[in-house]
């Protein structure tokens, strides 16, 4: 870095206290990390922006000091994001997430790139255990069934009952009680939208798999993946890269694969009993998954994570309340209640609670699109707890169709930038309408914008 540059540098940081983060002189050091020369006149410019940024000291301050790296705090006052947005809007912070941004994605990379990087494990980790929550969820209604007890709708309140509980504590104690009241009072009517979807997402498949046959319910959950990408497309804004479209395709055509070794074997469940009702009822329920999807990415890059899933429990409890009592009422009197269908029901939730906990993660780092193709390998790992539970034969098929998927999953981000799809479009360059969280890529550029503050001091 030139000596002008340099003595510009070492003013901006003087200026605030040790080790406090002062954005505008990370922007200016990301600025010129990596540059061979730059202009006296920059750097005055620079240290304007800095002199207009700061405040005196009985008003609000543009630092980060004392937030937690990698929590859901405001970025500017290092408190929680409590507030009415739930991000920053100090453009000072805005210029300095801005700058750090274009670093990252201005690296000279290869086009495999992001394979190596640990996000990329990260997220197809997660996807992985999420696929085999499911699976687990799948196995412990089978279990429940074999006992004579089918209470779709009345099993799967007491996850919300736990998320509800756990995340509004965690909120509440984040926030505080009066800051969760003002953000229930306000926004509640997008979180009583995404329960009411997930619910209901839940409720059609399972009556879907009633009426249709299991392949015939099976396809259908592709038109969650369509309506993902169209509403994304459409509403959000994301424009899917080549590489992405061939990896969804690729995904797909491994779960053709494993559908079409179904087939062969006669193990699809031969005809249903309504077959079109089903069908009807599997449209639907992957509508309200895709939509719903959506919905809750859109929500966790801008809201804290245990905000959306306190609300998002708390409103399960009531539309999944409400539905237990009007549907299954007859099927929980002809249940078989003992300590194995119990346990069986604690198993249940304990996955699904997981399953919730973990989805928003996958949401911010990835996107709903590679959520859902995540979840296509389910198949594959039923079919190898079956084969140890149920005493399943294993066709050649699988193990093929699992490689295709995987390598949809990583054809997916193959050239892309080094954030993968954790800069989301609707939040606008510099992300400045989202919440700087575990996951974001808002997170990503304040720590390399600190961490180069940092170095700066230190040299």
């Amino acid at each position: 870095m030139p000596s002008s540059s340099r003595r510009t540098l070492n003013l901006l940081c003087s200026e605030q206290a040790s080790f406090s983060f002062n954005p505008v002189a990370a922007a200016f050091a990301a600025f010129h990390e990596g540059s061979d020369s730059n202009s006296d006149s920059e750097s005055h410019a620079l240290l304007q922006s800095f002199e207009m940024a700061t405040y005196n000291s009985d008003s609000k301050t543009p630092e980060v000091a004392g937030s937690r790296v990698g929590s859901d705090s405001d970025p500017i006052s290092g408190t929680n994001t409590g507030g009415a947005d739930g991000n920053s809007s100090d453009p000072a912070t805005n210029e300095a997430v801005g700058v750090a941004l274009q670093q990252i994605e201005a690296r000279n990379v290869k086009w495999w790139s992001y394979l190596t990087t640990v996000d990329f494990w990260i997220v197809l980790c997660i996807g992985q255990i999420l696929a085999l929550c499911i699976t687990a969820t799948n196995t412990f209604s089978t279990f429940l069934v074999d006992w004579g007890t089918s209470i779709p709708a009345f099993q799967t309140i007491f996850n919300y009952v736990v998320i509800g509980v756990i995340y509004t504590g965690i909120s509440w104690y984040k926030m505080g009680v009066k800051a969760w009241f003002r953000v229930a009072y306000r926004y509640s009517w997008r979180y009583l939208i995404l329960s009411f979807l997930d619910v209901e997402g839940n409720y059609f498949t399972v009556l879907a798999y009633r009426y249709t046959n299991l392949l015939s319910a099976q396809l259908l959950n592709f038109w969650a993946i369509v309506c993902v990408v169209i509403i994304s497309f459409f509403i959000l804004k994301v424009r899917y890269r080549p590489f992405q479209i061939a990896g969804i395709l690729v995904c797909c055509g491994g779960m053709g694969i494993l559908l079409a070794s179904d087939h062969l074997q006669g193990v699809n469940g031969g005809e249903g009993e309504n077959m079109l009702k089903g069908d009807l009822f599997g449209l639907l329920g992957a509508t309200c998954y895709g939509i719903s999807n959506v919905f809750e990415e859109f929500l966790v890059s801008k809201r804290p994570m245990y905000e959306v899933l306190s609300f998002l429990g708390l409103f399960g409890i009531i539309i999944n309340g409400v539905q237990a009592a009007i549907f299954d009422r007859q099927s929980f009197a002809d249940a078989t209640w003992n300590g194995a269908v119990i346990g069986y029901i604690a198993g249940y939730t304990i996955c699904l609670s997981i399953f919730y906990s973990l989805a928003p993660l996958i949401l911010r780092m990835g996107s709903a699109a590679f959520f859902d193709i995540s979840l296509l390998t389910g198949n594959f790992w039923g079919t190898i707890i079956g084969i140890h539970v149920f005493g399943y034969a294993i066709h050649w098929m699988y193990p093929i169709a699992f490689v295709c998927i995987v390598c949809g999953l990583i054809v997916y981000f193959l050239a892309g930038s080094m954030l993968g799809d954790s800069k989301k479009p609707w939040l606008g360059d510099n992300q400045e309408g989202g919440v700087a969280g575990l996951g974001t890529a808002k997170l990503k550029a304040l720590n390399l914008a600190r961490k180069q503050q940092l170095d700066a001091q230190w040299a």
